[in-house]
């Protein structure tokens, strides 16, 4: 097994990708947005976090997650974060995991999930607002919208609604001060 060096800070804030099995477009789908919702609620009252924001795209999420102070265990939110979609997910019958080779079922994996995920520390203001408006623009970026405020599965309306983004921010243009060709 491979042994992955991982930047752990106590209280720091984390930007996440995670991935759908083989880029299935789980998420066109309501009750597996309904599905993941119910997830994060769950993780959140057994392991407390601030969900910054978060962009919900066919076939990937990206969070960006701050954690309690004292606290550097990122990495079992993930888990529970997935295992707990997995077992909701289960149960609904309109959603069927994808393919599960024999290796997978032995460790077992389910299929609605790729094993890995990216993870970044955030390191600073900077850092962070790049990746906020990493995550906001993604939708753009992916063909599924000309204008962010289009894309109706991400924090983008709450964060302008605090005054953080201006409603028309990230247009067929791009987005202001950010490479939108990342």
């Amino acid at each position: 097994m491979a042994d992955y060096r991982r930047v752990q800070v106590e209280g720091g804030t984390y930007f996440f990708t995670l991935v759908t099995n083989r880029r299935q477009p789980l998420f066109l789908r309501p009750e597996a947005r309904r599905v993941l919702r119910s997830a994060l609620v769950r993780v959140r009252s057994s392991r407390s976090f601030t969900l910054d924001a978060a962009v919900l795209l066919p076939d990937h999420l990206h969070l960006l997650v701050t954690l309690p102070p004292g606290d550097a265990d990122y990495a079992t939110r993930i888990m529970l974060l997935k295992k707990h979609f997995t077992e909701i997910a289960k149960l609904c019958t309109a959603l069927r995991q994808g393919p599960v080779t024999e290796h997978a079922k032995q460790r077992g994996e389910a299929g609605f999930w790729q094993r890995r995920y990216w993870e970044h520390t955030i390191r600073n203001d900077k850092d962070y607002g790049h990746h906020l408006d990493y995550m906001m623009f993604n939708p753009v970026k992916h063909g599924l919208v000309c204008k962010v405020a289009d894309w109706p599965y991400s924090s983008f309306h709450r964060l302008v609604r605090k005054g953080l983004y201006p409603k028309d921010w990230g247009g067929t243009n791009g987005p202001n001060n950010i490479d939108a060709g990342e």
